[in-house]
């Protein structure tokens, strides 16, 4: 990581309340010059899921474990990816149909390190982080248990990377080239 990066531009946040999604990523990019590309993602409650009728959904965590995990989750993805900041914040208690419940900002110089990065959070925060889902519907309760398709999107981080991939998503540091297999001074976001 370039040590102009603010280590507070890497942050997570479990909370109940709502969150405003541009101030989240007008924090990110408030000092960084640098910053070509913000990626973010925002998860909504659905009205269905195993059930066609999901009235509510409680999110419920291991305190202090989660927050780790969450942590961690930056960790690999700074090491990863060439980033300027990211933020992770995820909702907890009793949620209802269109109401927000994960937001993932990531920014960076370049367009496609911010969309690996935001694509890689995701893929982890699903399989990885400890939180636990019990859906509402008018027909009973529910655990929510972890589907086939998001165990698969994990592995694909898991599977030896091509060196294409290389020049496009991780952190220029760790090879000899740009995150974008271009000149740093391009300017091109």
């Amino acid at each position: 990581m370039p040590s102009s990066i603010d280590k507070s531009s890497f942050s997570i946040s479990i909370q109940s309340d709502d969150f405003d999604i541009g101030a989240e990523q007008s924090f990110l990019t408030r000092t960084q010059g640098r910053v070509g590309a913000v990626v973010a993602f925002t998860g909504l409650v659905r009205d269905f899921n195993q059930r066609p009728d999901v009235v509510a959904l409680t999110l419920e965590h291991y305190p202090g474990m989660t927050e780790r995990s969450l942590e961690q989750l930056l960790d690999e993805a700074r090491e990863r990816f060439s980033l300027d900041g990211a933020r992770i914040i995820h909702r907890i208690g009793r949620l209802e149909p269109g109401d927000n419940i994960v937001l993932v900002v990531v920014a960076s110089a370049h367009r496609q390190a911010a969309f690996a990065a935001c694509d890689f959070l995701m893929d982890n925060l699903k399989s990885r982080a400890p939180f636990w889902k019990k859906e509402h519907t008018a027909s009973g309760d529910y655990w929510v248990r972890e589907r086939i398709s998001d165990r698969d999107a994990l592995m694909r981080w898991q599977r030896p990377v091509s060196e294409a991939a290389l020049n496009m998503t991780e952190h220029p540091d760790k090879h000899d080239h740009s995150p974008l297999g271009v000149s740093q001074n391009s300017g091109e976001a």
